[in-house]
């Protein structure tokens, strides 16, 4: 394998193979022995590989490359319209962890309709957000409160609470909102940034109790309980 990443089609080739065995080794060799001509092939092989562990060896083996080589055509993936791609390039940005990616951690990929894309942009802005950049990015974060399922919800609140102190106040604002789901989100993330060995799960389904039917136990005004 290692005359392979020293003959770029040829590792080219693996990458693509039909075996994913074949090309978890070729994406091994690529990290193993970094070669710049394979970046063009490890970053579209991202956009498409169906294999986790694969995925997770291409990340890798991008974060062996040269960043100045790597981080144009990541960046790139960003703008693509298959959502695999726009992930997966989140993903290695934040594993590459240069801060220059930042200006492309944009409202558009933190909101993304994409599930997937938007935890990725979460955990990649939490890593590359400069100092004077991180309540605002709070601020934006915070907008995504109430959004998916519980996989979602924990990512969200994970990023938030990366946050630290900037944290908090969006917090205390979003506990006040007219919606029981972001209510409740905003509760149970204070509550498991406060006591980080608590359950998530049992936090989020106390909050939107408490969310719905108010601290002393009783329907609150104007609430139906409907998004319960």
């Amino acid at each position: 394998m290692t005359q392979e990443t020293q003959n770029p089609p040829r590792a080219a080739e693996g990458l693509a193979a039909d075996s994913a065995s074949v090309r978890l080794r070729a994406a091994l060799a690529a990290g193993t022995n970094p070669h710049p001509a394979l970046v063009a092939a490890l970053v579209a092989r991202c956009a498409v590989e169906p294999d986790f562990s694969v995925r997770e060896t291409l990340t890798w083996a991008l974060t062996r490359q040269p960043a100045d080589v790597t981080l144009p055509l990541l960046l790139d993936e960003l703008a693509s319209p298959q959502a695999q791609a726009r992930s997966q390039a989140l993903h290695t940005l934040s594993k590459i962890g240069d801060r220059r990616a930042w200006p492309a951690l944009t409202r558009e990929l933190l909101t993304d309709a994409d599930d997937e894309v938007a935890r990725s942009a979460w955990r990649a802005a939490v890593v590359l957000v400069p100092e004077g950049e991180r309540a605002a990015l709070a601020v934006a974060l915070a907008t995504q409160l109430g959004r998916g399922e519980h996989p979602t919800q924990l990512s969200l609140s994970r990023a938030l609470i990366a946050l630290d102190e900037t944290a908090p106040p969006v917090l205390r604002t979003a506990m006040t909102s007219p919606e029981p789901r972001v209510r409740a989100h905003a509760h149970a993330t204070e509550h498991l940034r406060r006591d980080p060995e608590a359950g998530f799960a049992y936090a989020l389904e106390e909050a939107k109790r408490v969310a719905v039917l108010g601290p002393d136990g009783r329907k609150e005004d104007g609430d139906s309980g409907a998004d319960r």
